[in-house]
């Protein structure tokens, strides 16, 4: 079944209740008038509400409708804010080196909003010694909780112990601020090319003057011929 509304000539009601261009209220008229004053505004009628007694109708450029409510549509859904649970595995023994990379990926991961499910994988006599994976999740929530809280508190499963760290901040509020630094380094970027652009006449303006000095060269050989027709006077003499 379609979810688009009847308009114009597939309306088949005896009268409808119209609401005109500008959102005013017409009132209750015959179908066949409503569909002379949308030709004589050069406009659809457009049915709004189907299910009223009578149906509800509208003077409306149905295809401007269609396309600023789809474009509407494809903004709200890059607006949409979408939960994602990033994962981080670590051993217990791990080194202090990598740590600090693994840290460094949660704090990337809460800084966006996402929420991160931090499993450690016991491997072998390790699995007697679920203290050690314990207190690795205490200080690796101890070393982000500026950005991110305890969702799930560590519990063993199997040979693995899993706790789900999540974000402070929303993750609406975090594409927020991402679409914002990206459009102050937009600008920033723009900003020094401006400058550039603007020191390039300078460079011209000298080349310019390149041209005077060639100009003023080109003068000379007009003295030259001048004194050569001094010699000419002496004959006559």
């Amino acid at each position: 079944m379609s979810a688009e509304p009847r308009i114009n000539d597939r309306i088949r009601v005896p009268e409808v209740r119209l609401v005109g261009p500008s959102g005013e209220q017409v009132g209750i008229v015959p179908l066949a008038k409503a569909l002379e004053l949308a030709q004589e505004y050069d406009l659809d009628l457009v049915e709004v509400a189907a299910t009223a007694r009578p149906p509800v109708c509208k003077l409306m450029d149905y295809g401007k409708f269609k396309y600023e409510s789809a474009m509407k549509a494809r903004e709200a859904r890059k607006n949409q804010a979408h939960t994602v649970i990033k994962e981080m595995k670590l051993r217990p023994k791990i080194d202090p080196h990598d740590y600090d990379t693994k840290k460094g990926h949660v704090v990337r991961f809460l800084k966006q909003g996402d929420k991160v499910k931090i499993t450690i994988m016991f491997r072998g006599r390790e699995q007697s010694r679920p203290e050690l994976g314990f207190r690795l999740l205490q200080r690796l929530a101890s070393d982000v909780e500026e950005l991110g809280f305890i969702e799930s508190n560590p519990k063993q499963d199997g040979r693995n112990m899993i706790m789900v760290l999540g974000p402070h901040k929303k993750k609406t509020e975090a594409m927020a601020e991402a679409r914002e630094a990206q459009a102050a380094r937009k600008a920033e970027r723009q900003g020094v090319t401006s400058e550039e652009t603007s020191e390039a006449p300078v460079t011209e303006t000298e080349a310019v003057e390149a041209p005077v000095v060639e100009a003023e060269a080109a003068e000379a050989p007009v003295v030259v011929e001048a004194e050569a027709e001094a010699p000419a006077e002496t004959p006559e003499a």
